[in-house]
């Protein structure tokens, strides 16, 4: 199968691809530019890397040229900094996935799944743990955006034929998390605890979350592109909540060196409690999580212990 990588160069995209290739696919990158190649690729990988503009028509033509299935994982924004400017979160997400959606219509490509964001697009939860049919109420532009998409995927499947697949994650963590942006609480922490660095916690570090490891998400993708059943939405989730302050305990015992967090006023926009629950995604796409917590925190710090200076 022929796949089109909508940010094969990105954190999470990066583990989708090596996923892909180990399962023999045909990958083209698209990324924005200046963004290379994480690695090299040898012969026997079929990766074509291609930069452009997601809002530029000639560049998305090209690019879907061909292919039969597109996954899109590119976000210009991140929950943290989306309310600074929503409308440049709406011209840079939501217009360019129109774009996207109009040229797999002109190419008829036929499938796409979407990384939407199973942290923002609920608000605070009614109940936990949240599944699918929770209310939709996001405090923040990120997600409000998220949901917006997924409502011209549903627009579209409906007019056009298009399959569908959103699938909201929860808090992914893992190797390449990239550490100039702090992207992600666990990328976050690791970095400074392994700099010696003080962790800074928003509020009393009781704020919840469920972490679930890259390496689990892009197995959860590349299920999704072969799902042949009557849903469209799926959360991606470990199951489990972590707060900030065990999290902290998590990454002190694996780096066996105490860490003294700085507390910080808490943020309006960061729900105390975000549990996703991926009965669905187990029944449907026949996925389940596979790397427990402290696993995945070991490879991370593995990860970022070779990397951390680069």
């Amino acid at each position: 199968m022929k796949v089109l990588l909508l940010g094969g160069g990105g954190f999470i995209g990066s583990s989708v691809l090596e996923c892909l290739l180990k399962t023999s696919h045909y990958v083209r990158v698209f990324e924005r530019p200046r963004i290379t190649p994480y690695r090299q690729f040898g012969p026997h990988e079929h990766v074509e890397w291609l930069t452009g503009d997601l809002l530029s028509g000639s560049d998305i033509d090209a690019a879907m040229d061909g292919v039969d299935v597109v996954i899109h994982l590119i976000s210009s924004t991140l929950p943290k900094n989306s309310n600074d400017d929503p409308i440049y979160d709406v011209q840079s997400n939501v217009i360019s996935a129109l774009f996207i959606l109009n040229a797999m219509v002109a190419h008829k490509v036929p499938r796409i799944i979407f990384a939407s964001s199973g942290g923002t697009v609920y608000g605070c939860p009614k109940y936990i743990p949240i599944d699918e049919r929770h209310p939709t109420e996001p405090l923040v532009s990120y997600g409000i955006n998220k949901l917006c998409i997924e409502k011209y995927l549903a627009l579209y499947e409906s007019m056009h034929g298009i399959r569908a697949i959103v699938l909201r994650l929860s808090n992914p963590y893992g190797e390449r998390q990239r550490i100039e942006t702090a992207q992600g609480a666990v990328g976050a922490f690791c970095v400074r605890a392994l700099r010696a660095e003080p962790i800074d916690i928003w509020g009393d570090g009781s704020v919840t979350r469920d972490y679930v490891y890259v390496g689990d998400v892009a197995e959860a993708f590349r299920k999704a592109m072969q799902y042949s059943g009557s849903f469209n939405v799926f959360n991606i989730s470990y199951g489990a909540g972590t707060t900030l302050l065990e999290l902290v305990e998590l990454i002190s015992r694996e780096l066996k060196n105490p860490i003294v967090p700085r507390f910080l006023p808490g943020r309006p926009f960061d729900v105390p409690v975000n549990i996703l629950d991926n009965a669905l995604a187990r029944s449907e796409l026949d996925w389940k999580p596979a790397i427990a917590l402290q696993d995945g925190l070991a490879l991370t710090i593995d990860w970022l212990r070779q990397n951390i200076d680069r």
